[in-house]
């Protein structure tokens, strides 16, 4: 397990912003002393699944934690890998970052007179279940420490890593966002809302809300906490059909008599799905701090415990859903609930639960991975994992299938390479 006892977090204090980048001359100052133990950005390594939110936010932790730093030298790539090599070397260059949806680009720039002279780079990264940044002493790697970037001397020698426990994080190299994503529900609202309510007539949105929601062509950034949260607040079943929930936002007009503060106020006062889509995420990165992950005692943790409404909250209800994820809703599931699904409500705190539930539970400091010497052995073994080439855009692309048959339900697979899957044009690649 990645080393976050003591971790230092700072908390940026800049605006959110499209590019949020590092001015170069900014990185010409070397700080005096080394942080004194590793600093990481939002996901955790034992967080689960990191969504849109959490993607701006470690893209704001590597330009605060950037900022001042000369890096230099090759890239390191840990020999565990699989996503490729980054041929990249530089006497002196500073790393920026900009993020979109469930995407994080990193680009390092060489500075003036940098040796050998070549153009900037960039890399996109998406996270997969655990991937985070850290930056720690060269002397102290976080453990699970796949890319590694150096910092140039003089001084104390440090390391921004991109950490992935579980391996399903993917890195590619060119600085293109994957084709086929959807605009950014965080800073493209107008475009995503655009592409969402043109694009009714496809096949997905006769599926559940619920499953449409985590379809990336439509809803870049959405992941699973956040759409339980949504459907919640406007008192959806997750299990209505999609193209009937989106349908009527297209009827739906204000009334031309209203002023513009009067139509302001009104979608504050009531806000529909999609415009959640964008400011549920937006409170999310609002809060700050490492995003969410199950470590007690994480003052981070706790508040986004404290600002959750309902998913794996106590009195909400689960059901997995057609690709095997767990769903926390309230009330009715709705008409498309899966048939024969069980139905399963979530204990109050201090109640027993079974090793099944906690599984699905994110939440709870039950799932953090232990850290005894053999049962870090035990997860290592089970976490060699592959990113297919050819996940579709129209399931969570993080996250690996849950088979129908042959394993407890409620478990993802993560051991053993996966045949890639076939995808259609109009998903896009990796």
């Amino acid at each position: 397990m990645a080393w976050s006892s003591g971790a230092l977090l700072v908390t940026p204090v800049l605006p959110l912003s499209r590019g949020d980048l590092v001015p170069a001359q900014m990185c010409l100052e070397i700080p005096a002393f080394p942080p004194p133990c590793p600093r990481s950005g939002p996901s955790h390594p034992s967080h689960r699944m990191p969504e849109g939110p959490e993607l701006h936010l470690a893209s704001r932790f590597v330009n605060d934690a950037c900022r001042g730093l000369v890096f230099g030298g090759c890239v390191e790539k840990s020999p565990v890998s699989r996503n490729p090599e980054v041929p990249f070397e530089s006497s002196a260059y500073c790393i920026s970052s900009s993020a979109r949806g469930k995407e994080l680009r990193l680009t390092l720039s060489p500075l003036p007179g940098a040796q050998p002279p070549r153009e900037p780079l960039a890399l996109v990264f998406r996270f997969g279940m655990s991937g985070s940044f850290q930056l720690a002493p060269s002397e102290a790697l976080p453990a699970h420490a796949h890319l590694r970037f150096y910092t140039a001397p003089p001084g104390p020698r440090l390391a921004l890593c991109f950490v992935d426990i579980r391996r399903f994080g993917h890195w590619d190299i060119g600085g293109e966002w994957q084709p086929g994503r959807g605009p950014c529900v965080l800073l493209e609202y107008e475009q995503f809302r655009e592409n969402v309510l043109r694009n009714l007539a496809d096949k997905v949105f006769d599926k559940p809300i619920c499953e449409a929601l985590l379809d990336q062509r439509f809803f870049n950034g959405i992941g699973n906490y956040l759409r339980a949260e949504i459907l919640y607040r406007l008192k959806i079943p997750p299990f209505e059909k999609a193209r009937e929930v989106l349908e009527a936002l297209q009827q739906h007009r204000p009334s031309p008599e209203l002023t513009l503060s009067q139509k302001i106020r009104a979608k504050l006062q009531n806000p529909d799905l999609l415009e959640l889509c964008h400011s549920v995420p937006k409170e999310v990165v609002q809060l700050g701090g490492k995003g969410y992950g199950p470590e007690s005692g994480e003052e981070d943790f706790a508040a986004f415990r404290a600002w959750l409404q309902c998913y794996g909250m106590p009195g909400m209800s689960s059901l997995q859903d057609g690709r095997g994820r767990t769903i926390w809703f309230q009330g009715d599931p709705g008409p498309l609930a899966p048939k024969g699904g069980k139905s399963r409500k979530k204990k109050s705190k201090g109640a027993q639960q079974g090793p099944e539930h906690r599984s699905e539970d994110p939440l709870l400091p039950s799932t953090a991975p232990s850290r005894t010497r053999g049962a870090q052995r035990g997860l290592s073994e089970q976490t060699t994992a592959w990113q297919p080439e050819g996940t579709s855009l129209s399931q969570d692309p993080e996250v690996p299938l849950v088979p129908k048959k042959g394993r407890r339900r409620g478990r993802p697979t993560t051991s053993g390479p996966r045949r890639p899957q076939k995808i259609k044009a109009e998903n896009g690649g990796t």
